[in-house]
């Protein structure tokens, strides 16, 4: 064994001592705090503690409206004033638990994002993770592929940013609803979806593996976008005025008589916003030593002072500028893009491909999906855009597609669009066709369909 192993091994003891001695300690307070429910956490101190604290709260569908966070001198000391998504205390009794539960194993969270498809079995399903350049119809042929192939999508979510795309799809076998393990199956899978990311333009961005383990969806999909550079300004198209305004504010100082680097992040607040913005401090292996978290009304304000891993600031300007690209990804990464349509129906085989398919039809792209099911209902929300321009989707367009699905079945939750003159609906369509032609080719050179007319 080398040095290095020999090292980590006795500071994994002694990080255990260390929390056996002191074992975490999770107090919930209703009574300080007229408007929000305190979470205080206080335990022995060690990397990703804040990260996972954050986590579970996520986890528990928990509003973060203020934080203050110190863990200095190997001691971590947190107060969460927190709220449920209506804005009320929260009287559960497994917050305690739950927390100390996660602060009291050691998770390996650091995987390897040497990939752009993975595939690893679980104890109920197979998870499919996905990277690489979107494109308009992208996610149509992923789901036809794995329908040819006799996978069935139990559940899914697919991010959009900057050019890029991540998705991690929790797939069985359509004939026992069991996890595929059939390693020629699975390196099958791996190839066809493969193929389907290059496309015919794209010949630099797709990979392949294989590993063994659970995954929490969200933080993989962070670590997934940061691989793949999705935070790289040189893919970063036009901006328009509205995404100026909106754009998020991060500072980037370094603080020298304390030795630390001072971040400060100003945007709209949102739900899980804090989890976003420590996933992507904790990918770039920096720690917090001190945070304070704010929302007032519709903003949110956030103060980290971090250093390296190796007890260093900040120490180059290219450095600095890194930091604030990739802080303002991780705050863009979740917000959605587009009309919000929702489908609730009973499922079957070959849903999501049909649906996705009628959307690439009508010239809609998917920007964020999140699929589900729950017993015999799938019950899947699509964020959509207008594939061939920055326009809005247009309300002819929509109600087309929901004609087609079912008006029962797919709801629109967003009212902002607007209408198109028939001219322009014309033209729209016809780039829909375009779009189909393409990706019908594109599968038929793979034999995932017997024709491309």
């Amino acid at each position: 064994m080398d040095h290095w192993s020999t090292s980590l091994g006795v500071d994994d003891e002694f990080e255990k001592l260390v929390r056996r001695v002191n074992p975490p300690r999770v107090t919930v307070d209703n009574d300080s705090d007229n408007k929000a429910t305190l979470i205080k956490v206080d335990s022995a101190n060690k990397r990703g503690s804040l990260l996972e604290v954050v986590q579970v709260l996520t986890d528990l569908n928990l509003i973060i409206r203020r934080a203050y966070i110190s863990s200095d001198g190997g001691w971590f000391m947190d107060v969460f004033h927190v709220t449920d998504k209506y804005g009320n205390k929260v009287h559960e009794g497994n917050i305690s638990e739950s927390i100390q539960q996660s602060l009291g194993q050691r998770g390996r969270s650091c995987r390897s994002l040497a990939r752009s498809v993975g595939v690893e079995s679980a104890a109920e399903h197979t998870t499919i993770e996905l990277s690489g350049r979107d494109r308009p119809g992208l996610l149509s042929e992923v789901f036809a592929v794995l329908t040819d192939l006799k996978c069935n999508v139990v559940a899914a979510e697919v991010w959009t940013h900057n050019s890029r795309m991540a998705s991690v799809v929790y797939i069985t076998d359509q004939t026992n609803s069991s996890p595929i393990q059939d390693p020629d199956r699975l390196s099958n899978i791996k190839q066809l979806l493969l193929y389907v990311l290059k496309g015919d333009r794209d010949k630099r961005s797709a990979n392949t593996a294989v590993s063994v383990g659970s995954t929490h969806t969200e933080r993989r999909l962070h670590q997934m976008m940061y691989a793949d550079r999705d935070y790289d300004h040189l893919n970063t198209l036009v901006h328009s005025s509205d995404q100026l305004r909106t754009k998020p504010l991060v500072t980037v100082e370094n603080c020298v008589d304390k030795g630390y680097t001072v971040v400060n992040l100003s945007c709209a607040d949102r739900p899980k916003l804090l989890f976003d913005t420590v996933c992507t401090l904790t990918d770039m292996q920096y720690v917090v030593f001190h945070a304070t978290i704010i929302t007032e009304g519709p903003q949110a304000q956030q103060e980290y002072f971090i250093r390296h891993m190796d007890g260093c600031p900040i120490s180059s300007e290219a450095e600095r500028q890194r930091v604030i690209h990739c802080l303002e990804a991780a705050i863009k990464r979740r917000t959605s893009e587009g009309i919000r349509l929702e489908l609730c129906s009973e499922d079957r085989v070959g849903l999501l491909t049909d649906v996705t398919r009628i959307f690439r039809e009508n010239g809609l792209s998917v920007s964020r999906a999140e699929v589900t099911t729950r017993g015999t209902q799938a019950v899947n929300v699509f964020y959509v855009t207008d594939a061939s321009s920055s326009n809005p989707v247009q309300s002819q367009t929509v109600e087309a597609v929901r004609k087609e699905i079912g008006l029962t079945i797919l709801r629109v939750k967003d009212d902002t669009y607007s209408t198109s003159p028939p001219d322009q609906q014309t033209a729209r369509f016809s780039l829909g066709t375009l779009f189909r032609s393409r990706s019908e080719k594109f599968l038929y050179n793979l034999g995932l369909i017997k024709s491309c007319s």
